[in-house]
């Protein structure tokens, strides 16, 4: 089978194609034939500054071929999507069955990338936020797969107000066009705040402005890999809060929450609250092309590797 690996720390070149068995599947672990993987940014910025070399790791979906000992509920032939931990880039990849979760009849292995674990992601952001009708949004990292679904979630969340922050503002009809009332771009010096919540998917640098664009009583959420620092005084100041997510300690410690949003998240999209946005798919032979626009923030929602 086909996979992608790289050998040394850098940038998207260092990746590259080989040709090797596909893996068995272990105790609790199914064996999924891939249809198409999800690029995301963690994944992205640990091929820089890592000491040895990280497994690639992202979303896959596909349909299972085989199952490891003790699997139940799942069986050969369904169709699934989940995380992948490591050994994702490939045409053949391994899942814990713990983190399968089935794609429903009329949906593709495309737009199940695209949709769950983004929209997982952007759910739990904006209830960490404790939101109310009325209020006002910020998201930060609009136009990624995460942003994009995230200002949804605050439209049907009844927000009186969403405004997307974006790198460029030749991205400001696309989210336009997702719901977002108004358009500000991070090297604004007025990002046109205050605001109630902000969804924050960028860190780094752009935490101080975002703490400074709270409103009274405001909430933070913090959910990228990007780190950074905030000014305590600053939400001194406000009364604001700051409140970190990650959705993996809900997929294990509530794992009846985690599959209830599933179930829901599917159900929006049914509706058409929910549109996820592909920016394009790309051969899996093509990793380094798809790193680069993630890395370079050029997509506009998410970037899919297809073998």
């Amino acid at each position: 089978m086909l996979r992608i690996r790289h050998q040394v720390d850098g940038g998207p070149e260092v990746l590259c194609a080989e040709e090797v068995d596909p893996p068995e599947p272990g105790a609790g672990e199914v064996l999924v034939r891939v249809e198409a993987i999800g690029v995301t940014l963690p994944t992205v910025r640990k091929l820089r500054g890592s000491t040895e070399p990280v497994p690639l790791g992202g979303e896959v979906a596909g349909e299972i071929v085989a199952l490891g000992a003790g699997v139940t509920g799942l069986a050969a032939g369904d169709r699934v999507t989940g995380l992948c931990f490591t050994g994702a880039y490939a045409e053949f990849a391994v899942l814990s069955s713990a983190m399968a979760s089935r794609i429903p009849d009329g949906a593709t292995a495309v737009e199940a990338v695209a949709l769950v674990r983004s929209g997982l992601v952007a759910r739990g952001a904006y209830e960490a936020a404790r939101p109310e009708p009325g209020e006002s949004v910020l998201v930060t990292a609009a136009a990624s797969a995460v942003g994009t679904l995230a200002l949804q979630y605050a439209v049907a969340g009844g927000a009186a107000r969403v405004v997307a922050a974006v790198g460029s503002l030749d991205k400001a009809g696309f989210v336009r066009g997702l719901g977002a009332d108004e358009v500000v771009c991070y090297r604004d010096a007025d990002w046109g705040g205050p605001y109630d919540v902000i969804l924050d998917g960028v860190g780094g640098d752009l935490l101080g402005p975002a703490v400074r664009a709270l409103a009274a009583g405001g909430r933070l959420v913090a959910y990228s890999s990007g780190g950074g620092t905030v000014d305590a005084y600053e939400l001194l100041l406000r009364g604001a809060s700051l409140i970190g997510f990650q959705m993996r300690a809900v997929a294990l410690g509530r794992p009846e929450l985690y599959r209830r949003w599933l179930h829901e998240l599917w159900q929006l999209r049914d509706a058409g609250t929910l549109r996820p946005a592909v920016h394009e798919e790309i051969p899996l032979r093509d990793a380094a092309r798809a790193h680069a626009a993630v890395e370079q923030r050029r997509n506009l929602g998410k970037v899919v590797l297809v073998p």
